[in-house]
């Protein structure tokens, strides 16, 4: 299957994996002249440190991700203890990056996946890649647009694939809620939201993606009180002036997935009266838009139209 390939399969550019373990006598070789072809990562760990073995293999992970832009070496700190006075660590895991022969990069402690991830793209930028070849961001662009071509399910399998792997990737988590709220799985996409990684959400495409799913959520708690279409139509048919009857309407359309129809009716009560019940119709109008997102043909078409009675 493709996705598993994209996920778990060779690497295409030919760079190869290394993660390693290193010593002060072969510390030259394995970091200083290695560094001078691609950076290298190096961790101080020791077997009594709890935060190193929560780290290792996320590090571990990332460097794999990468596919040989950058390499890890680890060195165990109480075997090495004089290494560790030279380069001056003194706390432990301490992450060190060397790029040229000489260190350029680091933090101490364990860190989220948002901030690793953040670390090793700028040593590949530093050396001058793209960091392209991510199989895990592959996958989720194949699964991303298959979100946008209407095929949740299959989208929703991909994500399931790439959660397997890295279970706190913010943009598949991101992408299994969106994909939950359109296969009807409000309590599952919300879960999914609630796993993200707070930093990773300051992501501009994940938030916006966020933002969307966080609508939909509204809008699917509000059509599990919505009325009857028909009824609804015939009281505002009986009468126009019936403002709450055609927001009422516009809930009910909601409910039954017709957006375009939900707008019409909102357009409808603020034609005849714009800030009918503080302003109701205009803002469900646009959670509307939030949850069907700023580039959809949707939020492109009614946009325009509620500029044109807004400002006609």
């Amino acid at each position: 299957m493709i996705m598993d390939q994209l996920i778990s399969g060779a690497d295409n550019s030919g760079a190869q994996v290394s993660i390693k373990d290193s010593t002060i006598e072969t510390f030259g070789d394995d970091v200083i002249a290695a560094s001078r072809e691609r950076p290298v990562i190096v961790d101080f760990w020791a077997d009594w440190c709890g935060p190193c073995k929560q780290l290792m293999p996320a590090l571990e992970g990332a460097v794999r991700a990468a596919k040989g832009a950058v390499a890890l070496v680890k060195v165990n700190a109480d075997e090495n203890k004089t290494l560790c006075a030279q380069l001056q660590v003194q706390s432990l895991p301490t992450v060190l990056a060397f790029w040229q022969g000489q260190p350029v990069d680091g933090f101490q402690g364990n860190v989220p996946p948002s901030q690793l991830q953040a670390f090793i793209d700028r040593l590949i930028g530093m050396s001058g890649g793209d960091g392209a070849g991510d199989p895990l961001a592959e996958a989720a662009d194949h699964a991303n647009g298959l979100l946008d071509a209407g095929e949740a399910m299959q989208a929703a399998q991909i994500f399931q694939q790439i959660l397997q792997h890295d279970q706190t990737y913010a943009p598949a988590l991101a992408g299994m809620a969106e994909a939950s709220i359109k296969l009807g799985q409000a309590e599952q996409a919300q879960a999914l939201l609630d796993a993200i990684d707070a930093d990773a959400a300051k992501d501009a495409k994940i938030a916006e993606r966020i933002t969307r799913v966080k609508s939909a959520l509204e809008l699917a708690a509000q059509a599990e009180d919505a009325g009857d279409v028909a009824d609804l139509e015939a009281a505002v048919a009986a009468d126009p002036q019936n403002h709450q009857a055609r927001y009422d309407l516009a809930l009910a359309h909601q409910a039954r997935g017709d957006m375009p129809a939900a707008a019409e009716a909102l357009l409808g009560v603020i034609m005849r009266e714009r800030d009918w019940n503080e302003d109701a119709a205009r803002l469900q109008l646009l959670k509307l838009f939030e949850a069907a997102g700023p580039t959809d043909p949707f939020t492109l078409k009614y946009r325009r139209r509620l500029s044109s009675v807004l400002f006609s």
